[in-house]
């Protein structure tokens, strides 16, 4: 397996992986709209995305979103997305994906890496074992709609 970061040119490899992730979150697919998506964060550098290989064949990702702490006056970045294909799970894809994320934090001497997921999602332990913990800080969120 090799994790490469991804361009616009890994676009067509991303999007499916992108359409399931969001289809997970129970979001309806739509592969047009989400490689539109994708393509405006990389066309504008607006995220990182590091794609998992095997055989050249897409098989995970994760994307970044870079942002700052003002209490800490510090960068980091939110692991906002992380999936990988049920055909690869249980193989340390997700794993390695995070390792990225975390090497490129240590690389740019970013204060760390947040993340949100649903309170039923299995990767709950994953995050675990790889270090991150639970923030006690209570979440709020507004909706424009």
């Amino acid at each position: 397996m090799t994790i490469i970061k991804a361009h616009i040119e890994h676009l067509n490899m991303i999007a499916p992986l992108f359409d399931a992730y969001r289809v997970f979150y129970k979001q309806a697919s739509n592969l047009e709209t989400s490689k539109a998506f994708l393509h405006e964060r990389l066309k504008n550098k607006e995220s990182i995305i590091y794609l998992a290989l095997k055989e050249d064949k897409a098989i995970g990702f994760t994307q970044l979103y870079p942002l700052f702490s003002s209490v800490t006056m510090e960068p980091m970045f939110i692991l906002n997305d992380l999936y990988v294909d049920a055909d690869y799970r249980g193989e340390g894809v997700g794993e390695a994906l995070i390792n990225k994320a975390k090497e490129l934090c240590i690389n740019l001497n970013y204060k760390g890496l947040g993340l949100q997921t649903a309170k039923d999602n299995p990767a709950q332990k994953l995050y675990e074992r790889s270090g991150f913990a639970i923030d006690p800080d209570l979440q709020y969120f507004w909706t424009n709609n």
